[in-house]
């Protein structure tokens, strides 16, 4: 019998420092969406809600399923809820799925507002998406496919949907910008996953760090922090403001850095961070220079 979890251990498990990757896509494509005049506040708040509880789903949903397989048994970064006892794995998984279940109501409540009737078959893929990064007999996160799946739907689907859905138009800039959000939610999973190596290694699940290699995985860690601003310069081109965007490498500078030498998991939580709200930033200034 488990004991009463407190409030603060159900936060933490909610990975609050993940959050802005939820949070960049929407603003992202939001002022995508603003450049066709179709930017809808009702509708980016539905969306924000469709991201934020996919992504604190996907969070529980991890926590769950490496717990249940022993994974996060020699962990060496934040404790987690199933892997620790602290909570029951049937506790863990119900508020996973009552996350997803959150994130399927906006997106009703979207599709109906907007009837764009084929919304429910993105919802059904991201859950899927979601669920079976760590869940499932085969799930693809313990074979180095994460940062291809966090690329697509926590970049390309989540900036372009979220300015479909307000606009009804398609546009470079939202898949740019896409392009952009999905590279540093990369850069998150990476430095996450370089920071498990070691014990991943242990239980056989071979993400890309693994695959690949510590020096490797540093190196694509790096790309992933800095392509960003390609894609930003290149939108610099017609939107001169994109430039701003650049002051974003004053935290993307130091995370690099850390990456690069650290020898804790201590370290590498602060380069996760770093990056996290990097990304945010990155979506704030480059909205801005849509919107000016």
């Amino acid at each position: 019998m488990h004991t009463p979890v407190s409030r603060v251990s159900w936060i933490e498990g909610a990975r609050l420092r993940t959050l802005p990757l939820a949070i960049a896509p929407v603003i992202l494509g939001s002022a995508a969406a603003n450049i066709t005049d179709g930017f809808d506040l009702p509708l980016a708040l539905l969306c924000l809600v469709v991201a934020l509880s996919l992504q604190i789903g996907v969070n529980f949903a991890n926590d769950y399923s490496d717990g249940i397989r022993g994974t996060d048994d020699h962990r060496v970064g934040p404790g987690r809820l199933t892997g620790s006892g602290s909570a029951s794995p049937r506790r863990v998984r119900a508020v996973a799925f009552a996350f997803f279940g959150l994130a399927a109501l906006a997106g009703l409540a979207i599709m109906l507002l907007t009837q764009l009737w084929w919304l429910p078959a993105v919802g059904v893929a991201a859950i899927a998406a979601a669920w079976f990064y760590t869940g499932g007999k085969r799930p693809y996160g313990y074979a180095g496919f994460g940062e291809l799946f966090v690329f697509i739907f926590f970049g390309l689907v989540a900036t372009v949907g979220t300015a479909f859905v307000q606009s009804r138009v398609f546009t470079l800039e939202s898949l740019a910008a896409g392009v952009g959000s999905g590279l540093f939610a990369c850069a998150v999973l990476m430095v996450n996953n370089i920071r498990d190596i070691e014990t991943d290694r242990l239980v056989n699940k071979k993400t890309l760090a693994v695959r690949i290699g510590k020096k490797w995985a540093i190196a694509f860690f790096m790309k992933f922090s800095l392509l960003p601003f390609v894609v930003s310069g290149l939108i610099a081109i017609l939107y001169p403001n994109a430039w701003l965007t650049f002051f974003v490498l004053l935290m993307v500078g130091p995370a690099c850095l850390i990456t690069a030498t650290a020898q804790s998991a201590r370290e590498y939580i602060l380069a996760l961070r770093l990056t996290s709200l990097a990304a945010v930033a990155y979506a704030i200034l480059l909205g801005l220079a849509f919107v000016i």
